[in-house]
């Protein structure tokens, strides 16, 4: 008995792991059939992706042999800039445009804002042709500006020179007024502080433009202009003043409509045309060098943008000796003043010699008074008075006799 219910559990444990094994064997099957299958899915993408590749390569191929040179007027789509215009088609559209100020919408009242709406409303009823508008981003170039304020320290700092010389001249000099010198001190600290103001400036702004990108946003209204020359009654010369006559007109209605919405505008000239097409295609080296600076150097000699060096050796020349000149003029100026100054007062302590002497000795004797016996110091002064009046009768005479030879 005992071994007959031993093979049974023998059997169940035997039926128990064939159950497992089959199991296992079926799960492994299927994740093997699995991994196959999504291997193949992945060799057909890589095959599409570098077939769709090859077509694309041969796609831009065959596009670049396609490609010809084209003259780059005919890429920038406009022929030339003419009084405040700009020429396309070959004058068959000429433009004008209309740079605005933009306002702060956001920041006024409401009546303000319906203000602003009704204005536009009537800018758009006046409109008699078609427009385009334009906004350009641009990085705020602060050179110039830094160009202007350099200069204007260059005067401060001559100004500031001047007034520090004056105060150390003042300052030197014994004889002048109290009210005189603080006048001129007070010049060279306005001098002075207008002067470190200045520098201030000039070092925030270089600093500013270092380490941020200062954007601005510009607005354009560009206005067109289709001349009708279809028999050939007027020449180039008289379609050009047609379509002036007539975009100009159009552009100051256009301006004063928009100041109802407290939009400032102007019409562009010729140079700031060419300033906004430059811009336009060519983002990256208007940063680095603008349309001012090539028509400042001529277009085709931008080599020479640089002043000539004799120039600014003379330019040197000319400061140095401006300012070794005022220096020797105010010492000069000084010592001789200071010298006759002193002159003076030795002759007037020449002249009056005797009688300083005689005023300090009677000086003496009074401050003395308590040690000397009263009738001394009673009879040493007037001792000294006698003196005194004896040399002005001498004195008298002396311009009397002078007086008479004279006559």
């Amino acid at each position: 008995m005992e071994t007959q219910g031993l093979t049974q559990i023998l059997m169940i444990l035997l039926i128990i792991a064939s159950v497992i094994l089959f199991f296992m064997i079926s799960l492994f099957l299927i994740l093997w059939a699995k991994k196959n299958k999504k291997q193949e899915e992945d060799n057909k993408k890589n095959k599409i992706t570098v077939d769709s590749e090859q077509e694309n390569g041969l796609q831009k191929l065959k596009q670049t042999k396609v490609y010809t040179t084209q003259d780059i007027k005919q890429f920038m789509n406009f022929d030339s800039i003419k009084d405040n215009m700009i020429i396309q088609k070959n004058g068959k559209k000429i433009l004008m445009v209309i740079q605005c100020q933009g306002i702060n919408y956001d920041l006024m009242s409401s009546i303000e804002k319906v203000g602003v709406e009704q204005g536009f409303v009537q800018f758009l009823n006046t409109l008699t042709r078609p427009i385009q508008i334009y906004v350009q981003t641009r990085k705020v170039n602060l050179e110039q500006s830094l160009e202007n304020y350099k200069k204007k320290l260059k005067i401060i700092e001559a100004s500031y020179n001047k007034a520090k010389l004056q105060y150390d001249n003042a300052q030197k000099n014994r004889n002048i007024d109290i009210e005189q010198l603080k006048r001129i001190k007070m010049e060279y600290v306005r001098q002075k502080n207008l002067y470190e103001y200045t520098k201030d400036i000039i070092n925030n702004t270089e600093s500013m433009s270092l380490n941020k990108n200062i954007l601005t946003k510009k607005y354009y209204i560009a206005i067109s202009y289709y001349p009708e020359n279809s028999e050939g009654l007027f020449k180039k010369e008289e379609i050009i003043d047609l379509a002036f006559s007539e975009l100009y007109t159009n552009a100051q209605a256009i301006i004063r409509t928009l100041s109802i919405c407290d939009v400032t505008a102007k019409i562009l000239d010729s140079e700031e045309l060419a300033d906004l097409l430059y811009v336009a295609y060519n983002r990256d080296a208007s940063e680095i060098f603008g349309v001012d600076k090539a028509i400042k150097a001529g277009y085709d000699s931008l080599y020479v943008t640089s002043q000539d060096v004799l120039n600014k050796k003379i330019e040197e020349l000319d400061k140095i000796i401006n300012e070794r000149a005022l220096k020797l003029a105010n010492e000069t100026i000084d010592s001789v003043s200071l010298n006759s100054q002193r002159k003076k007062e030795a002759e007037m302590k020449e002249k009056d010699l005797e009688q300083i002497i005689r005023s300090m000795a009677k000086s003496l004797i009074e401050e003395n008074r308590g040690y000397i016996p009263e009738d001394i110091v009673k009879e040493s002064v007037e001792k000294i008075d006698k003196m005194e009046s004896s040399e002005v009768n001498e004195t008298k005479k002396t311009t009397k006799s002078r007086k008479k030879k004279g006559a």
